[in-house]
C-alpha cells in the first residue's frame, strides 16, 4: 500500500495534523505564533549544518530548533520586546541559513522543497519519522497537559499548585522543535507555523472546552491536509501551500459561521 505515493503523501499529512494540533492551541492560547516562525526558520540553519558535515538533517533540525527557541526564552524580558526579538532571530536565522546552504560544495539541494515542503516525495522511511514524532508529541503534551493548561492560564496558579511555568515551557520547546523537524518534508519552514495556528484557531468557536479545542483542531489540520493533497494533485499546485490555503478557507468559513451565531442572538 506504502509503494502509492499518494497514500504516503496522505498519511504524512495526517500525521503532522496530528502532531501540530494540541500543540498549536498551546501557542494561540499562550499568543506564541512568531515564537513557532522564529523555530521553524531556524530549521534550515540546520539543514545547512546537516550538509555540510554530512550529518542526519532530522538531528540537526531539531538541535537547531531547541537552541532557538531556548535562545528566544532566555533573553526575551531582558530589555528586549518580544516581537522585536523574535522578529529579529527569525529572520537572521532564515538568512543565515539560507546564505550557508550555498556555500555547500558538492551537494544539490532544493531549496524550494525545504521552504514549502515535498509532501510528494515522502518515502516510508520519512513516514516512519513523522508518525514517530506525532506519536511523541503527542504522549509528551498528553502527560504534561493538566500542568501545561495551569501554566498557560495563570503563572500565580501554576505555582500555587506546584507546577513550574518554566519547566512547562520547556516541554513546550521540545514539542515545538519536534514537530518543526518532522514537518518540514510536508509544508516546508515557511508554512509550518500555519498548520499550528490556523487549525486551533479555526476550531476556537466550536470548542467548549480545551480538550475539545485539540480534538477538532486535530480534525481540522487533517481535513486540511487531505483537502490541499487532493487540490493539488487535480489542478496540478504546489502541495505544501495548497494544504495551507485549504486550512485558511476553513478559517474563514469558521468565522463566518461564528459571526452569524452573534449576529441571531
Amino acid at each position: 500500500m506504502l509503494d502509492d505515493f499518494m497514500v504516503r503523501a496522505a498519511l504524512a499529512g495526517l500525521g503532522v495534523a496530528l502532531a501540530a494540533a494540541p500543540l498549536g492551541c498551546f501557542v494561540v492560547w499562550r499568543r506564541m505564533a512568531y515564537f513557532g516562525d522564529a523555530t521553524a526558520h531556524a530549521a534550515i540553519l540546520g539543514v545547512a549544518i546537516s550538509l555540510a558535515l554530512s550529518i542526519s538533517v532530522l538531528a540537526c533540525v531539531l538541535t537547531v530548533s531547541i537552541v532557538m527557541a531556548l535562545t528566544v526564552s532566555t533573553l526575551s524580558g531582558r530589555g528586549y520586546a518580544m516581537d522585536t526579538l523574535l522578529g529579529v532571530l527569525a529572520h537572521s536565522a532564515l538568512a543565515v541559513g539560507l546564505v550557508a546552504v550555498s556555500f555547500v560544495s558538492g551537494v544539490r539541494i532544493d531549496l524550494m522543497a525545504y521552504l514549502f515542503g515535498d509532501i510528494l516525495a515522502v518515502r516510508p522511511y520519512d513516514l516512519a519519522i513523522i508518525w514517530s514524532g506525532a506519536v511523541l508529541v503527542l504522549i509528551l503534551i498528553g502527560w504534561r497537559w493538566s500542568a501545561l493548561l495551569t501554566a498557560t492560564l495563570n503563572q500565580d496558579l501554576a505555582y500555587a499548585a506546584g507546577v513550574d511555568p518554566k519547566r512547562e515551557q520547556l516541554v513546550l520547546i521540545v514539542a515545538l522543535a519536534i514537530v518543526v523537524a518532522v514537518a518540514i518534508k510536508v509544508v516546508g519552514v515557511l508554512l509550518i507555523a500555519a498548520m499550528l495556528i490556523v487549525p486551533a484557531a479555526t476550531a476556537r468557536p466550536f470548542s467548549r472546552t480545551p480538550e475539545a479545542l485539540a480534538v477538532i483542531a486535530g480534525l481540522i489540520g487533517g481535513l486540511a491536509s487531505l483537502a490541499g493533497l487532493l487540490a493539488a494533485y487535480r489542478f496540478n499546485t504546489p502541495t505544501g501551500p495548497t494544504i495551507v490555503s485549504v486550512a485558511a478557507v476553513l478559517f474563514l468559513l469558521s468565522t463566518l459561521v461564528s459571526a452569524l451565531r452573534v449576529a441571531q442572538k
